[in-house]
């Protein structure tokens, strides 16, 4: 298969390439979370955000925007206390 050259040799950034970059996406939570994936983004590299995906799925209850919408300032406060995701006060 041909890669994109800003592709490393990283399994996780291959999978994303091959089976996401680039294809069509009609789910509205997917939408959601590559929205929120892409907000953590900034600044970084996308790898290092691939990389917390799964942590960020379990933090944020599988991107369900409702469930998000109940989380408490109780629970952004562990949040910040969990090193799988990107944090800053």
């Amino acid at each position: 298969m041909n890669r994109c050259g800003w592709v490393t040799q990283d399994a996780l950034y291959q999978d994303y390439h091959d089976n996401e970059w680039g294809k069509p996406c009609t789910d509205s939570q997917a939408l959601f979370e590559l929205l929120c994936l892409e907000g953590q983004q900034a600044g970084l590299s996308w790898i290092t955000v691939l990389k917390k995906r799964e942590n960020y799925r379990r933090c944020f209850h599988q991107f369900n925007p409702e469930r998000i919408a109940r989380m408490t300032g109780d629970d952004v406060t562990l949040l910040l206390q969990d090193s799988g995701i990107i944090r800053h006060r």
